[in-house]
């Protein structure tokens, strides 16, 4: 039986899974899924094309987390780009990213000297991408009253109201259903 992820993804951009790691942003209910070294090195597992190893700083992708959170929220809004956040997001993309391999099994294989800071550099070259793209204008946020989630809008019409339908859209439907019930 497979076991369920730890971290919440889907939100359409590899960076935009980043910032879901701050689940509930500004709400009272706020949780942070990246508390640690252990908790940042299962993200990049899960999340990420390596293994894990290297040195994962907790603190630093906190930080990363937070400046692109802002670049993309000063990107959306039509304002000038942080100047603090865009260097933070600048330095993380400078790193080497993963590089893919074929195994003479025939498996990918993705190798990276940090693992950690590879594919944080993947997720700060997925957020200068995504704030100059038009996809920029397919950002949504959630629906739900306490996610806050950012997710991009892939649907055909474009008027996709939640994160993910198994989490957030089931709550609001569950509760319009009581709604009529009551």
């Amino acid at each position: 039986m497979p076991s369920t992820p730890r971290f919440r993804q889907g939100a359409g951009r590899l960076c935009l899974d980043f910032i879901r790691t701050l689940r509930h942003r500004g709400s009272p209910g706020v949780v942070e899924e990246l508390p640690d070294a252990e908790a940042l090195s299962a993200w990049v597992r899960q999340c990420g094309p390596c293994e894990t190893g290297g040195h994962a700083d907790a603190a630093r992708a906190r930080d990363l987390r937070e400046a692109v959170y802002v670049l993309i929220t000063d990107a959306r809004s039509g304002r000038m780009p942080d100047a603090n956040s865009l260097a933070l997001v600048n330095e993380a993309a400078a790193h080497p990213v993963p590089v893919p391999r074929l195994d003479r099994a025939g498996r990918l294989d993705w190798l990276a000297e940090d693992p950690v800071r590879a594919t944080l550099a993947l997720v700060a070259r997925d957020t200068l991408d995504l704030v100059t793209s038009p996809s920029l204008a397919r950002l949504r946020n959630c629906a739900g009253p306490a996610c806050g989630a950012l997710f991009l809008d892939t649907s055909r019409p474009g008027n996709r109201r939640w994160c993910s339908m198994d989490t957030c859209g089931n709550r609001a439907k569950k509760e319009t259903l009581r709604g009529r019930t009551a």
